[in-house]
């Protein structure tokens, strides 16, 4: 599915049957850029964010924009399936009780420094990195708040999986933050043509500042990577802890959605921005999650070079937290995830912005893209955990 919006500097390809007028300003302000690249991809989950949409994805030319990464740099997913399969209602509960005695949910982070060696190397990182080293030391092997989940599912494939969802905490906050104030302020002396109110300023990728930007922002992936992998380990634990037969485990799958690259893509080398979007290169395995109560996906990438190689992160949000806090019904929320049977997280109205309702139709979201990706294996929710 591609709509095309051709009334800017370069086109708009969408997969979205439901963006805001919001997001489309975005979207329009980012195809006016004078750097930008062939054209703006929005995938099918594309809502309003910070600067730039949610579900967007941005190719540009020798520049880089790290509001067009976001703040919760290297946030994605992660995903495990196991040898069982079948789980009785205590043993969940017993896991899920496991599962939050190991892992410090919310605003939470471990009472002590967790070790060192799980850690990406540190050497020759820019001093924003070296500056909040020691916090992501006590925050590494912790899920965060806001939408991310960690979720015990039955596959189609008849077998438990766990799947994670986190980023780089407070870490790629404070990357975020300083590089976009250093940009904004840099693009101000430079009287860019780019309006400031646009919030898209940008650092050359010639400049010490973006070769600084883009170390920290790796440097932020690599530890979400590890944050996501400690959690999954410490699932694992709470798994063994309960259950007596021999438990085996697959290789992680792992897909960030908060990053840029170089990329090559229509004969150029160009940097890749993917904000609330995961790369989908043909034969690439990802994962697309619904929101709490609806079905998730492990999926094969089909490459196509229209969405530059990308496909959705999920559901994408249909209301903002306030409003979904205000004009969801709690009692209805509630007995949409019992009667499925759902140990979930919906327990008062400030729960309710991430509740089902609060979120686009997953179903509709993965129709929208079946030229994007195909369904490898579909994932019912039997648990979850929220930050």
């Amino acid at each position: 599915m591609i709509n095309i919006n051709s009334t800017e500097r370069i086109p708009i390809k969408m997969w979205v049957s439901d963006l805001e007028e919001s997001a489309l300003k975005q979207a329009e302000n980012l195809a006016n850029l004078p750097f930008a690249f062939k054209h703006v991809a929005l995938m099918p989950d594309a809502h309003c964010g910070y600067g730039m949409p949610i579900g967007g994805v941005l190719a540009t030319l020798r520049v880089v924009v790290p509001n067009a990464v976001g703040v919760d740099i290297g946030c994605g997913m992660c995903a495990v399936k196991t040898n069982i399969e079948d789980l009785d209602s205590e043993s969940l509960k017993k896991i899920m009780s496991g599962i939050r005695s190991r892992i410090p949910l919310g605003f939470s982070k471990h009472a002590q420094a967790q070790n060192e060696k799980l850690m990406p190397e540190v050497e020759s990182v820019p001093e924003v990195i070296k500056n909040h080293y020691q916090n992501a030391l006590y925050q590494l092997g912790s899920l965060g708040g806001g939408n991310h989940f960690i979720e015990i599912q039955y596959g189609s494939d008849n077998c438990i999986w766990v799947m994670i969802h986190s980023g780089s905490r407070n870490l790629g906050k404070q990357v975020a933050d300083y590089y976009n104030k250093l940009a904004k302020n840099l693009n101000s002396r430079w009287h860019s043509q780019v309006p400031s109110n646009w919030d898209l300023a940008f650092l050359p990728i010639e400049s010490q500042e973006a070769k600084e930007y883009i170390k920290a922002m790796q440097y932020c992936v690599d530890f979400a990577f590890a944050n996501r992998k400690l959690m999954m380990e410490r699932v694992q634990e709470a798994f063994k802890s309960v259950l007596s037969e021999p438990l085996e485990f697959s290789e992680i799958i792992n897909i960030a959605h908060n990053y840029a690259a170089w990329e090559h893509h229509f004969g150029k080398d160009v940097i890749v921005h993917r904000k609330g979007a995961t790369s989908a290169r043909e034969g690439e395995i990802g994962i697309i999650p619904g929101s709490q109560g609806t079905k998730s996906y492990i999926v094969e990438g089909l490459g196509n070079p229209q969405s530059f190689h990308s496909c959705s992160h999920g559901a994408g949000r249909k209301m903002g937290r306030k409003q979904a806090q205000r004009e969801l019904d709690l009692q209805e929320e509630i007995n949409r995830l019992d009667k499925k049977g759902i140990l979930h997280a919906i327990r008062g109205q400030k729960d309710l912005d991430e509740a089902a309702g609060a979120y686009k139709d997953i179903h509709q979201v993965m129709e929208n893209q079946k030229d994007l990706v195909k369904i490898r294996v579909e994932l019912e929710p039997l648990a979850v955990v929220k930050g």
